[in-house]
């Protein structure tokens, strides 16, 4: 058997199903598994040197966000990407964030504010880093801040219900060369227009920055598909 993955080691703070996910999210977007390649439980398991129940369960995950597909009596698959499910999710994420960059600067708190600068800089110093993770989860956690500074609990439900189909998005376009680096200073601005209780600007940047992020995931599947 062919061994791509690297052996798990068994000395994280984390749940292994957890570790196994993250194993298996970081091998699918950098392209060690590719789109429609059939991932067997029990190869995945030998392959990270672990039982076949927490790969199960991060199968499980992986699905819920995304990253595969389990088909019917055919198995499990890496999901592809199409153009039609990019601009689909991008289309609604963008209206939504747009929304909600508007109504917090009418609705936003100074704590808000803080809090929004505070992740910008723990951002800023993950950049230099590999930890592809822990950036999600810190850019995740702005974009909850800003989210809840809107006051529409209907809103940030519905945001919610796509953060499954939007993680593959982000986790692919944020590894893209200087994507991160303009990511966060399109995050910036966006802080001040709010700060500044700027409604046009907040909006203007909202957009500006998912346009933007979807042109870099769309590159970056391009140039995989004729790599």
């Amino acid at each position: 058997m062919e061994r791509r993955l690297v052996p798990i080691k068994l000395d994280s703070y984390k749940p292994l199903r957890e570790v196994v996910a993250e194993t298996l999210r970081e091998a699918i977007v950098n392209g060690t598994l590719n789109p429609g390649e059939r991932l067997m439980e029990i190869q995945l398991a030998e392959e990270l040197g672990v039982s076949r129940t927490p790969v199960r369960e991060a199968i499980r995950k992986l699905e819920l966000e995304g990253f595969v597909v389990m088909l019917p009596r055919r198995g499990t698959y890496v999901a592809d990407l199409s153009i039609k499910d990019i601009n689909e999710v991008f289309e609604i994420r963008t209206a939504l964030d747009v929304l909600a960059a508007g109504l917090a600067v009418e609705r936003i708190t100074e704590d808000e504010l803080e809090q929004l600068e505070r992740l910008l800089v723990e951002i800023g110093e993950l950049l230099d880093t590999d930890d592809t993770d822990k950036i999600v989860e810190v850019d995740s956690q702005f974009h909850d801040v800003l989210y809840r500074a809107s006051r529409n609990d209907r809103l940030v439900g519905i945001i919610n219900n796509l953060r499954e189909q939007f993680t593959r998005f982000r986790s692919i376009s944020i590894q893209y060369p200087g994507r991160m680096q303009k990511s966060v200073e399109e995050h910036r601005r966006l802080v001040e227009a709010i700060a500044s209780r700027d409604t046009d600007l907040a909006q203007q940047i909202a957009r500006e920055h998912m346009e933007n992020s979807e042109q870099t995931l769309l590159q970056d599947l391009n140039e995989r598909r004729h790599a």
